[in-house]
């Protein structure tokens, strides 16, 4: 089960990302087909949240499952530094700017819609733990 939520939470990056950049097309040409197609990226987002929390806790790297080193030699260390601080922070930040962003499409506000996808896009692309990052990086696609 944990390797197949794992692959689940490395696949649906891709679909949040295409989503995302989706929405962002959409409200570029003003399109109010944005309040179905954001609802979508908002429950990708949500769903994604859900399962990253539980791998968060009592994932192969979670909380529980560790024995952490105590105080801040885990900020001193990268590999732990990132999956237990750095990625859970900004892709939770993400996840608030994208279901702010669902707020204003349900107002057609594509200005303040198109700027906090933005954000929220910037955030991920920080967040992923990109193949090429020493000790952090994982592959491109679930299984490779």
């Amino acid at each position: 089960m944990e390797t197949g939520l794992l692959h689940l939470h490395n696949a649906l990056r891709w679909v949040i990302l295409v989503l995302l950049i989706w929405n962002l097309i959409q409200a570029l040409a003003k399109k109010e087909s944005i309040r179905s197609s954001s609802l979508w990226l908002m429950i990708t987002a949500h769903t994604m949240l859900l399962i990253g929390i539980y791998q968060a806790v009592a994932g192969r790297y979670g909380w529980t499952s560790l024995n952490l080193p105590t105080g801040s030699t885990v900020m001193s260390d990268s590999f732990y530094r990132f999956f237990l601080v750095e990625h859970p922070v900004l892709m939770v930040s993400s996840i608030v700017f994208i279901t702010m962003a669902r707020a204003k499409a349900k107002e057609l506000n594509f200005r303040s819609f198109t700027w906090l996808l933005v954000i929220a896009l910037v955030l991920i692309l920080a967040g992923i733990p990109w193949p090429g990052r020493e000790l952090v990086g994982r592959p491109l696609f679930p299984g490779a």
